[in-house]
């Protein structure tokens, strides 16, 4: 196998001047993202129309992306020259060192204004960027204008608190008589990922390792508390949009993707705004796809370049036009651009830049675990919160379900938890 060197300056002038154009074959973007054909097809023929080279756009199951990254370089016959795939899924590839460095792709990307907390996560602890953030989505918050008077006068809907957002529920439910905060908590719902990226982090500072602490009990306790305030009917939600249009939800929580026809259809009916903060930070999860540079592939100069494309500022707001998918760079969006895009744009930036932003990562390393992971929160919230059972019980006999699933897995802690050496485990 090839083993390429970090890319240099010569290098990716070389590879920005071709454009991918040098070489007689196309290059092969293999991407876990943009999966369904509709995303598919507007990646191929319109985020990519203006690219000067031909790509052949090729998707995958995440599953499959290392089986098929280590089958070729086992094999030694090199057909891919750019990954693109969410942060958790370039861990495997990273392990396998199957990734080009791109430093001075990541000095672009900086001057073009992608976060320093997005560029760290791609260097997975390295002094190397291993991979370049491309596109993000993240869970936000939504709420109808009616509820805005009953928000207390000197809350910030911007950097709401929990402890905020309950007595702004509290107030709409006292004056209309509807329990009218939702979240996504049906079958098919996100609410797990509430527990792990928001309001875990924001009332501990992290996720497994003070998964059975005193705060931990105490979010739990005035969770429940809140619960009071929130519609039953959240039980059945699975995505938010539906009962934000109806208006039997005035304030809900959920990925931006399952809120963006609300604010698509309603733009002038609706707010869009960061999740609340608790004693620890404005815990939130981003959604973060990278691209990255195979060792050995057939064409490193057009991969540079193809990367340098898709993370323009026009290509990422032709992005977010097309599929949905927010840029990582700071873009100055159109006038003629989607007013429910410019909402959900608005939100994820002012989640990214509060001053008490604390990123938690996507679940890394449980492989097929992954739903039993979850499994342990919302079980966690049912007994806690809908059963009303006693929260220091509940987390203790869950934490025991928690450790042994790490250990088994063997997974390491990811952000926010402090890293480990071994499995991450409770304390």
């Amino acid at each position: 196998m090839r083993k390429l060197p970090a890319l240099g300056s010569a290098l990716l002038l070389a590879g920005l001047l071709s454009a991918g154009a040098a070489g007689t074959e196309n290059l092969v973007l293999l991407s876990t993202q943009l999966r369904p054909i509709e995303e598919a097809q507007k990646m191929r023929n319109v985020i990519l129309e203006d690219f000067r080279g031909n790509v052949d756009y090729v998707t995958e199951q995440p599953a499959q992306l290392s089986v098929r990254i280590k089958a070729e370089q086992q094999g030694g016959t090199h057909t891919i020259d750019v990954v693109g795939a969410l942060h958790g899924e370039f861990q495997p590839l990273v392990s396998l060192d199957a990734l080009v460095p791109l430093d001075d792709l990541g000095k672009i990307a900086t001057a073009r204004g992608v976060p320093d907390t997005l560029m760290t996560l791609g260097k997975f602890g390295t002094a190397h960027q291993l991979y370049i953030p491309w596109m993000q989505a993240t869970y936000i918050m939504v709420a109808n204008k009616e509820a805005l008077p009953y928000l207390s006068g000197g809350a910030d809907i911007n950097a709401l608190t929990y402890e905020q957002l309950a007595l702004w529920a509290s107030a709409v439910q006292e004056k209309t008589g509807k329990r009218l905060l939702g979240f996504p908590a049906g079958p098919q719902g996100l609410m797990h990922r509430f527990f792990e990226g928001f309001l875990y982090p924001s009332y501990t500072g992290g996720v497994v390792v003070p998964f059975r602490s005193e705060a931990a009990e105490t979010m739990w306790t005035q969770f429940a508390s809140l619960w009071k305030a929130v519609n039953p009917n959240s039980t059945s939600y699975n995505f938010m949009q539906e009962p934000l249009l109806s208006g039997d939800v005035w304030i809900a929580f959920d990925h931006i993707a399952r809120m963006l026809d609300a604010l698509r259809q309603k733009p002038d009916q609706f707010v869009a705004f960061p999740a609340p903060a608790g004693p620890k930070g404005r815990g939130y999860m981003p959604v973060l796809a990278g691209l990255a540079v195979v060792k050995g592939a057939p064409d490193p100069n057009g991969a540079t370049a193809l990367i340098d494309y898709l993370t323009r500022p026009e290509t990422q707001i032709a992005t977010a036009r097309s599929v949905g998918f927010f840029p990582v760079v700071k873009a100055d969006l159109p006038a003629d651009l989607d007013l429910g895009i410019k909402l959900g744009a608005g939100a994820i930036e002012k989640t990214q830049t509060a001053k008490d932003a604390l990123t938690a990562l996507l679940p890394i390393g449980l492989g097929q675990h992954g739903g039993e992971f979850d499994k342990v929160f919302t079980d966690t919230f049912q007994l806690i919160v809908l059963r009303g059972q006693k929260p220091r019980a509940v987390l203790e006999r869950q934490a025991e379900t928690l450790r042994r699933l790490m250990t088994e897995t063997g997974a390491p802690c990811w952000l926010p938890d402090p890293p480990s050496t071994g499995p991450c485990q409770v304390q």
